[in-house]
């Protein structure tokens, strides 16, 4: 999943988003920090949303059921996981990936798991507390390797 990818995703269902938290047009033109004119272009597809009003709406509507359907639980995992091209340290606890993710391995405390929706990887330590993100599945095969054998 790229940047373009997100902004193309986020731009088609900002109509859905919208309706669904029970917005008119100029309200939500005013929480993401829009013009009305700029918000209509986008739902209708004129236009996409530029990376700053796709952050927002991810952010802000993160409880949506349209938001958490393109992107799962934590949508902002993914934002950042695409925008930092890969997450290296260890962030906030999760929990644990009981719904949106598949589990690859887990070895010494560590789990590695791949997102059902996005399709990216992340490794959790054994509080279930995030620690690297990366659409790289090689990358994030490798620093697993590297983190559950103590290299």
């Amino acid at each position: 999943m790229t940047r373009d990818d997100i902004i193309e995703m986020v731009s088609e269902k900002l109509r859905l988003i919208r309706t669904e938290a029970g917005y008119t047009q100029d309200k939500m033109a005013d929480i993401i920090g829009v013009s009305k004119k700029t918000l209509v272009q986008i739902e209708k597809g004129r236009v996409l949303a530029g990376w700053s009003t796709v952050v927002a709406v991810c952010a802000l509507f993160r409880e949506t059921e349209t938001v958490q359907f393109l992107f799962g639980n934590e949508p902002l995992e993914v934002l950042e996981t695409v925008a930092r091209e890969g997450v290296d340290y260890r962030r906030g606890k999760t929990f644990g990936g009981k719904i949106w993710w598949r589990e690859i391995v887990r070895k010494n405390g560590f789990i590695l798991q791949q997102n059902i929706l996005s399709k990216h990887f992340r490794i959790l330590d054994e509080q279930h507390y995030r620690i690297y993100s990366s659409f790289d599945e090689e990358n994030a095969k490798h620093r697993f390797r590297e983190l559950a054998e103590g290299k």
